[in-house]
């Protein structure tokens, strides 16, 4: 059907073009009939040149010079003596007539020329307009699928086609794009391999494959230590349009500096992946030796001097040695707890447990276990009952407001308030009122200055307190808080109270989709 549209086409143009010849004909000898009276044979061949002149470079050049020889006849028959004839009795208007045919065909092949020109030059001007926008696009492109879209755009414009651009996948196999019939696949993707493995341009006018009425061209230089990201296939393509096989060429080099950027820019972010894991790794190593050196040496001290001095102890002492060595071991065992966790959060690629959880049950078991070491009863609670239950991990939250609490316990010796209330928010951009849950403690300690807020919740950081020096800590307990937080869709914010003091406040969101009791379906 298409091919039958562009036989169409092509007929109704060589048509209109033939009647261009005709029409404008038709009125240089109409002029020249209305001037018969007052001008001269020479300024009536004059009239019919400038209408070969404006056929010459409008028309192609069949046109153009059949329309230079039936100008002159039409001056011979209309106008050289004996008119209404083609006889010539005079010799001079044998020669007129000759020269104007010399001067119209002249006249026609410079007008071809100047037309090629100019239409080369504004071909050329539109190739050098798409080259610079193509090269801006590519720019802002930050996968290999964008830039394979913005390639197969690019060629689909330059080129009548069909056209296919088609990237090598990890494996360095081609993607999907290749399908169509077997037979013209097969030899497409040839094409493409064969002009990758040798780098260069194959197909028509070229010297590999010149038989073939498409270009094969390469995403790839060799001065790209010989990476090749994928290639091109301009189909319909003619042996003789050297410019367009260039233009091609510079396409595929403006694609194939893209592709390279990407996979250099790719390689980089590895590297500095990589570069940020091992240092990362050696701070982590330093911390945690450093974190389990001392409470060991102090459970080793305490246990020899039970084992080996038993009997010249009193009981005062071996019960203040069998106290700090449950406190340090208490301390081991949180500082375990806090690592394992954070590694187990950053490098795992599987998400948390979530099941449906009451946040009243949750807050009991961490209250009933942080008070056994809150002989003062600092911390008080405000829970309303009836809450909706949450989709979350119990034992991650649970640790989660249990780190919160234990910081707050250590730097103030004031009251601490623990209040879990739930917050209606509003989406503007889709009008949807989202519920959450928040969970806050907040104490009146010595707060956290502004400059450490930004980097209070990374690992190995520690608050600028006062008594900080007296307080033992590896930096890993608000660390592990925002990774829990995070892995829920949650938040983990901190904000300065007026009067002194901080507010960690847990934000996670609440399930519109409530389980229902088996009491309710009663």
């Amino acid at each position: 059907m298409m091919k039958v549209n562009d036989i169409s086409r092509g007929k109704h143009q060589s048509l209109q073009r033939w009647l261009l010849v005709i029409a404008l004909l038709a009125a240089a000898t109409g002029i020249c009939l209305l001037l018969d009276n007052y001008v001269s044979l020479t300024s009536q061949a004059m009239v019919y040149v400038l209408a070969v002149v404006i056929l010459s470079y409008r028309l192609g050049w069949i046109e153009s010079v059949s329309a230079a020889f039936a100008a002159v006849m039409l001056l011979n028959f209309f106008f050289v003596p004996p008119r209404w004839t083609f006889q010539i009795e005079r010799s001079e208007h044998f020669i007129a007539l000759v020269t104007m045919l010399v001067v119209a065909l002249v006249i026609n092949r410079l007008a071809t020329g100047m037309r090629r020109e100019t239409e080369t030059a504004h071909v050329n001007e539109r190739r050098a307009h798409q080259l610079q926008h193509l090269a801006i696009a590519l720019a802002d492109a930050n996968t290999a699928q964008e830039v394979q879209s913005l390639g197969q755009d690019a060629l689909d414009t330059a080129f009548a086609g069909p056209n296919l651009l088609a990237l090598l996948d990890k494996e360095r196999q081609f993607a999907s794009e290749l399908s169509g019939e077997p037979a013209l696949m097969a030899t497409v993707r040839d094409g493409m391999l064969c002009c990758m493995k040798e780098a260069a341009v194959i197909g028509a006018g070229t010297s590999r494959w010149p038989d073939l009425n498409a270009w094969y061209l390469p995403l790839g230089d060799l001065r790209q230590g010989g990476h090749m990201a994928g290639a091109v296939c301009i189909q319909s393509a003619l042996a003789h349009d050297d410019s367009g096989r260039e233009h091609a060429r510079a396409l595929c080099a403006v694609l194939a500096q893209a592709l390279w950027r990407l996979r250099l820019n790719g390689l980089m972010l590895i590297a500095q992946h990589e570069a940020q894991r091992q240092q990362l790794q050696g701070i982590f190593l330093a911390a945690i030796s450093h974190d389990l050196r001392t409470p060991l040496a102090v459970v080793v001290g305490a246990a020899s001097a039970l084992q080996l001095q038993h009997d010249k102890l009193s009981a005062a002492e071996q019960q203040r040695l069998l106290a700090s060595i449950v406190s340090e071991a208490r301390h081991l065992s949180t500082l375990t707890e806090n690592t394992l966790q954070l590694v187990s959060l950053e490098n795992s690629s599987q998400s948390v447990t979530h099941g449906w959880e009451s946040m009243e049950e949750i807050v009991g078991t961490v209250l009933a276990r942080v008070r056994q070491h809150d002989p003062d009863h600092r911390i008080t609670s405000v829970v309303p009952e009836k809450l909706p239950l949450i989709k979350l991990d119990p034992v991650l939250i649970a640790q989660l407001i249990n780190n919160v609490l234990d910081n707050a316990l250590k730097y103030t010796g004031q009251a601490i308030e623990l209040e879990v209330s739930l917050e209606m928010s509003t989406e503007t951009a889709i009008s949807v009122i989202e519920q959450r849950m928040l969970v806050s403690v907040s104490d009146r300690g010595p707060g956290i200055s502004e400059a450490d807020q930004h980097c209070i919740f990374e690992a190995y950081t520690r608050g600028d307190h006062t008594d900080r020096a007296s307080q033992r800590g590896s930096g890993l307990g608000l660390a592990v808080c925002r990774a829990i937080a995070q892995v829920h869709q949650g938040s983990l914010v901190l904000h300065s109270r007026e009067g002194g003091g901080s507010r960690f406040t847990l934000s996670l969101p609440v399930d519109a989709s409530q389980p229902v009791a088996l009491g309710d379906l009663a």
